[in-house]
Order: structure tokens, then C-alpha cells, then sequence
């Protein structure tokens, strides 16, 4: 019997950035057109929720 494959974690995954890895951090910073260092230091001050990464670079929505 073949396992069933289930797309649970996936949308969770996209809600963050994981600091760890450099093609995220890249991608991140060729988005807000800021510095790997700089989203770094969001990721460690802000956490690492993508809505919350991307109001401490500046380009992210409010939360209204």
C-alpha cells in the first residue's frame, strides 16, 4: 500500500523565511532590494515570519 502524500506544512512553510538558508535570505533580498546582512538582522530582530521580515525592510503591507 502506497502512502498517501499530503501538502500539510506547505503553507505554513511559505509564511517564513528560514535564516539558515542562504537561497531564501537571497531570495528575500532580491525582493526588497535590501543587503543578505540586512535581512538577517530582520530575521533576527523581527522573527522570522515573512510578513514580519518584510515590514522591518520597509516593503511589507500593514497590518490594517
Amino acid at each position: 500500500m502506497e502512502k498517501k502524500k499530503s501538502a500539510r506544512g506547505t503553507s505554513q512553510d511559505r509564511k517564513k523565511v528560514a535564516g539558515g538558508q542562504d537561497y531564501e535570505v537571497k531570495y528575500e533580498s532580491e525582493k526588497s532590494g535590501s543587503s543578505t546582512d540586512q535581512v538577517k538582522k530582520a530575521i533576527k530582530t523581527a522573527g522570522n515570519s515573512r510578513k514580519n521580515v518584510e515590514a522591518k525592510l520597509g516593503n511589507g503591507k500593514s497590518g490594517k
